[in-house]
């Protein structure tokens, strides 16, 4: 798993090397993912700028985490384009309705696929925030450089939109879910991160270290969902505006 090792980040690859199903693999320097940016050092920032090529940062954190994290080091690089995607409906500021939504969404979350309802959280995404979805997916084709792709931990959401990219262009769905999994190697680190944060310490506290780590049979459930409610990563792009698979193409093959 090509790692990219930071001072301010912990789960960050690049997604080049990915085998593809006719043959060939995904180009290294096109598509990154990672988790939560806010930390980037100095060194970080040159690194992913000047020696990878990123000019473009898909963020898929709601509006209020950005709010409450605050600007981020890349933010200051001109050359850098920002784009703000979130994929998970906004609740608002109140607390009532946050519970509420809250508790509306994980009962969605297992009606829509009983067996494992993380990965009904993960249709959930394709089903209440489509534009958006498709709009991050639009955001790395059309990135000029490297696309970097990330929300908090680098799994839920970056794992969606990541997994519909690469599965459009062909990459074999083992190798995907692989991928997903792979952030399981950093979940200590991602913990511990996420937990110094007022944004994240309550909710990433609330549970052990251990429940936080993806299994790569949830990933593997949304992928045949993916296919046998849709289509497919290319059948479900298309009927949402998705026009640019051959910019995708380009840009990750």
């Amino acid at each position: 798993m090509p790692w990219i090792n930071l001072d301010g980040a912990v789960n960050v690859r690049d997604l080049g090397g990915m085998p593809i199903s006719d043959g060939g693999k995904t180009a290294t320097g096109r598509l990154l993912r990672s988790d939560n940016l806010q930390e980037l050092s100095p060194a970080d920032v040159r690194r992913l700028v000047d020696d990878i090529g990123v000019t473009t940062v898909v963020d898929l954190r709601s509006a209020a985490e950005l709010e409450l994290e605050g600007p981020a080091p890349l933010d200051a690089v001109a050359s850098v384009r920002h784009a703000h995607h979130p994929v998970l409906p906004e609740v608002g500021a109140a607390t009532d309705v946050v519970a509420e939504a809250l508790l509306a969404r994980r009962r969605a979350d297992q009606q829509r696929y009983p067996g494992d309802p993380l990965t009904g959280h993960y249709l959930g995404y394709l089903e209440d925030r489509p534009d958006q979805v498709v709009a991050a997916v639009r955001s790395i084709a059309t990135a000029g450089g490297a696309a970097l792709v990330h929300c908090a931990a680098g799994k839920d959401r970056t794992g969606v939109v990541v997994a519909l990219a690469l599965s459009a262009v062909g990459v074999e769905p083992e190798a995907v879910v692989a991928d997903y999994a792979a952030t399981g190697d950093r979940v200590g680190e991602i913990v511990e991160r996420l937990g110094r944060s007022p944004t994240y310490a309550a909710d990433i506290n609330s549970k052990p270290a251990e429940a936080h780590r993806p299994h790569p049979e949830t990933m593997a459930a949304f992928l045949a969902q993916l296919d046998s409610r849709h289509g497919g990563a290319v059948s479900w792009l298309a009927a949402h505006g998705f026009s640019e698979l051959p910019q995708l193409r380009a840009k990750l093959l």
